[in-house]
């Protein structure tokens, strides 16, 4: 998938996405919004286990959760 970055986002709404932080924190749920800011809305996933992605311990969102835009170094769909 490739294009501007609110296309993507816009594409991925209702999927499972993993965000990364610059404090290298991971977490995954279903991307349920997003703004001009890149500011992100998670809803818990539908698998509740933690996964683990390569080395990188990745925390699934238990409620409905907001992440400042600011923070984000990457979403992945």
């Amino acid at each position: 998938m490739s294009g501007r970055p609110l296309d993507v986002l816009e594409a991925s709404l209702e999927e499972t996405v993993t965000v990364n932080l610059k404090d290298g924190s991971s977490y995954h749920g279903t991307l349920a919004g997003y703004d001009q800011h890149m500011n992100v809305v998670l809803e818990a996933p539908a698998d509740e286990e933690e996964a683990i992605l390569g080395e990188i311990e990745v925390t699934p969102v238990e409620d409905t959760t907001i992440i400042r835009g600011d923070n984000v170094v990457t979403i992945k769909a």
